[in-house]
């Protein structure tokens, strides 16, 4: 049911491609790049008709592997029990309930699934061939900022890699732009994904009887990713 789920998705046009989950290929022998988890963010927009909301997951640590100059591997572990809030900082009530509520069963259930995963499985060339697909969303003032409309700008390379949440894998694949000199890599992707392949149903649209009505929040969450990495680093990962 779940591949079934994300082939619909892709063929109906998301924004990253979803499918399952992809072997992870065996990079012994690369250079190590450490991720700077200081310099590095995982950040995500939510939206819903009336308004979004706005934050960041923190990285505990990760690795990018290069040889011969191409990225051919990595991995980033993200700390989901300490996600964040951005827009709500002037009403620390209303934060501390939202961030609570995205910890929740709800949401990610960080009791039973505290961390998250992105591992890389391919690093290509970006062509045309790899121009992201926009997803109709419902009409409202918030509607999620389409695939296009988000993406990062000029993308190098399209990655695909295995995405973690809640106990689930899936791959997904998405533009970015890629950086290698001065013995770092950097790395910037901004992409969408439908929560709800995640196991985050909370007000799924699928379940709205009148959408008008808004209540629900949209499935396609805003994705970020901006990786700085340092060659033979003696960053600490804590």
């Amino acid at each position: 049911m779940i591949l079934m789920t994300a082939c619909d998705q892709q063929k109906n046009g998301t924004d990253a491609e979803v499918s399952e989950a992809k072997e992870v290929q065996d990079v012994n022998g690369s250079d190590t790049y450490a991720i700077n988890t200081t310099e590095s963010a995982i950040t995500w927009i939510g939206s819903k008709p009336t308004g979004k909301h706005n934050g960041t997951i923190p990285i505990n640590d990760g690795s990018i592997a290069v040889e011969d100059g191409k990225i051919v591997g990595g991995r980033i572990a993200m700390n989901i029990n300490e996600i964040s809030n951005d827009d709500l900082a002037g009403d620390q009530e209303m934060q501390l309930k939202l961030i609570n509520h995205l910890r929740s069963p709800d949401f990610f259930d960080t009791e039973n699934h505290p961390s998250a995963e992105f591992v890389i499985t391919s690093v290509e060339t970006y062509s045309k061939e790899d121009s992201v697909k926009v997803k109709k969303e419902f009409d409202s003032e918030y509607k999620p900022a389409s695939a296009k409309e988000h993406m990062v700008e000029s993308p190098t390379h399209k990655v695909t890699g295995n995405l973690t949440m809640r106990g689930k894998t899936l791959s997904v694949s998405f533009p970015a732009n890629i950086k290698i000199q001065n013995n770092k890599v950097l790395a910037r992707a901004k992409f969408n994904i439908d929560r709800t392949l995640w196991g985050l149903q909370y007000n799924n649209e699928a379940n709205v009887v009148d959408k008008a009505k808004d209540k629900f929040i949209y499935n396609t969450v805003n994705v970020g990713f901006d990786i700085s990495a340092t060659e033979n680093s003696s960053i600490s990962q804590n």
